[in-house]
């Protein structure tokens, strides 16, 4: 459930900033076509900093009813105040999705302790699988191995989300937890690497645009077959890079109104459209992509 290529799905909304429920059904039918493993709803991609509480659970349920069971659905579910990440993830108690995505605390930097407390209480008020999510770039804080391995003892506690691009934080958790933990790239340059250290999936951004390839990526690289999944991901590598050219995720949505997915690529400020001198840098990583 939790391997493969996860996209983590953009949000898409229409010019008055209201969610596009047509283009989530849209894009939802996309990956489910696409054979995509799971679905992350409302992460870092889907814009959940500027969604409000109502919102977020509105936006995650209506992907669950636009899947209809056809495709697990993981919510994010994560904030930096812990009352606030476990009334999130209780609001969505038996709502159907099959885990959630919980992001380190961001902004006021907490301590080891910190975040283990806070990644306790959370699991501790829920029968819900969590994964963790670590991308200290973007929240200004690291979960490191020792802490993962210490939450890892914890039930429903079942994976981690590692978007920091260090490779060796495989192998360094690896060593450190005995039991069974899913390990996900949450970086698609490195994802590949990271499949071939022994991780287990990628929770993707590129995905959201080349769902099918990053599914033939994650096929070859579980059966061993890494030359061909070399030469694949060379080719997607400009997207890799390019869709990070601004925050993410401007870039990919407008690469997703570009391929049609989508019907607008609003964005909620602070977070603004991209820019017309990136534009053609990403519109050139999808042509190198194949995807135009």
């Amino acid at each position: 459930m939790f391997t493969g290529s996860i996209v983590a799905l953009i949000t898409p909304m229409q010019t008055n900033g209201e969610v596009d429920r047509d283009s989530l059904k849209k894009l939802v039918e996309y990956h489910i076509n696409s054979g995509t493993t799971g679905i992350v709803s409302v992460g870092t991609t889907g814009e959940s900093a500027t969604l409000n509480h109502h919102e977020h659970a509105d936006v995650v349920k209506m992907t669950l009813d636009f899947a209809n069971g056809r495709i697990p659905i993981i919510a994010g579910t994560g904030a930096n105040s812990t009352a606030e990440a476990i009334s999130l993830t209780k609001s969505l108690d038996k709502s159907g999705i099959v885990g959630c995505l919980s992001v380190t605390p961001y902004y006021n930097k907490p301590t080891q302790e910190g975040l283990f407390q806070h990644f306790k209480a959370i699991a501790e008020n829920t029968e819900i699988p969590q994964i963790l999510y670590n991308v200290p770039g973007r929240t200004g804080c690291d979960l490191l191995p020792e802490t993962v391995a210490r939450l890892s003892e914890i039930t429903n506690i079942i994976g981690i989300k590692d978007a920091t691009g260090n490779l060796s934080r495989v192998s360094q958790m690896q060593a450190l937890i005995s039991s069974e933990f899913n390990y996900l790239s949450g970086d698609d340059a490195t994802s590949l690497d990271f499949l071939q250290l022994g991780g287990h999936g990628v929770i993707s951004v590129t995905a959201n645009v080349a769902p099918k390839e990053m599914v033939k990526l994650c096929s070859l690289a579980k059966a061993q077959q890494f030359t061909q999944a070399r030469t694949l991901n060379q080719r997607l590598m400009p997207l890799h890079h390019k869709l990070f050219i601004e925050s993410n995720p401007i870039p990919v949505k407008w690469a997703c109104k570009r391929l049609g997915l989508i019907t607008d690529d609003v964005m909620r400020l602070p977070m603004t459209t991209l820019s017309n001198s990136a534009q053609y840098i990403v519109e050139e990583a999808l042509k190198q992509a194949g995807l135009l």
